[in-house]
């Protein structure tokens, strides 16, 4: 069985409050902490993007892996904003942590869940014995037009999954996934912000997407909220989260270490990985995870995962969740402008 060898993560430490957005747009921000469950946001700096915080995630991952770079046969790397249009980044991510070149690897895109859909990838590969271990990144530098309520959520992070059969610190007991072709949010080529379909967003597309996911893992595993310890959603905003959560019938106990929205917005590809991993630095041997991912488009991959003994000894060989989110440093909008490319020269 595949299972989670190692896990990490990278969160820039610049940040923009809600409030200081407000202030530009003559926004309410009391109205939008409340409605979104956001107050803050991470930025990246001018020098970051997804290539470097999924190759900062990466290293991360194989320090808590230990294991020998070049039994990596695949790296997958998810995202929205890849850095070129015609160049992987994944190739920059094998050779940052020594992995090439005797590896498969490829970039991918399905909204904000192609970061899940490369662990699953990397998956089939182990459990067929292609590879020995396989390298999954969710990350993402979100853009959200200016004015756009997209802008005070839209942010920066990822996280990096080794998946592998062996010394693994959680085993993926199962996925399942559930996709339709739902147009709730895209972006044409060439054109610097995506649409979307503003209220059409919420029943239609995450919350069907996300509860089918839950639900057809639930049957598939003959499980219940109940039976985990720890859940695990897609996280465009708070609201959301919270209350596909309660639908489910999961608990605020259950569901808190996952949520990361209202502290640094929403990572996009990163957002269910860096919610996993979260979860990740705090669990214990017997622990049961649900894990459940959405894209726009759309889709979600959902995992049922249970952590081992060997978790303990891996949690502090790398930076937590909580501790990228600890280091911060704000900015006004002006120079989040600057960073976000949102000014341009003549």
């Amino acid at each position: 069985m595949a299972g989670i060898v190692g896990y990490g993560v990278y969160v820039p430490s610049y940040r923009i409050k809600v409030e200081e957005i407000a202030r530009v747009w003559g926004d309410d921000p009391q109205a939008i902490s409340r409605g979104l469950v956001v107050t803050e946001k991470s930025v990246p700096a001018p020098d970051e993007d997804t290539a470097t915080i999924s190759v900062e995630a990466s290293r991360n991952a194989m320090k808590r892996a230990g294991i020998d770079p070049k039994k990596i046969g695949a790296v997958y790397v998810g995202s929205e904003s890849h850095p070129y249009a015609v160049k992987p980044t994944a190739t920059i991510v094998a050779e940052a942590v020594d992995a090439a070149p005797d590896l498969t690897a490829a970039d991918m895109e399905f909204a904000c869940k192609a970061g899940t859909a490369g662990m699953q990838a990397c998956m089939g590969l182990v459990d067929s014995d292609m590879v020995d271990y396989g390298l999954a990144v969710g990350a993402d530098t979100a853009q959200g037009a200016p004015g756009d309520a997209l802008e005070y959520t839209a942010s920066a992070g990822g996280a990096a999954y080794i998946i592998g059969k062996k010394d693994t610190i959680a085993d993926i007991e199962s996925t399942y996934s559930f996709t339709t072709d739902t147009p709730d949010f895209y972006r044409r080529e060439g054109m610097p912000y995506p649409s979307h379909g503003g209220r059409f967003t919420g029943e239609p597309a995450f919350f069907k997407h996300v509860l089918s996911a839950a639900n057809g893992m639930f049957d598939k595993m003959g499980t219940e909220a109940s039976d985990y310890d720890y859940a695990v959603f897609h996280q465009p905003n708070g609201k959301f989260y919270l209350k596909a959560a309660k639908k489910l019938g999961f608990n605020k106990e259950q569901v808190q270490h996952g949520l990361l929205t209202p502290v640094i917005g929403n990572t996009y590809s990163g957002a269910t990985p860096l919610g996993l991993a979260a979860v990740l630095d705090e669990a214990k041997a017997g622990d049961r995870i649900l894990a459940v991912s959405y894209g726009s488009g759309a889709g979600s991959d959902a995992f049922s995962i249970t952590v081992n003994d060997n978790i303990e000894e891996k949690q502090n060989l790398a930076p937590k969740v909580q501790d990228m989110i600890k280091e911060k440093r704000y900015v006004d909008y002006a120079v989040y402008a600057k960073f976000k490319d949102k000014i341009r020269m003549a």
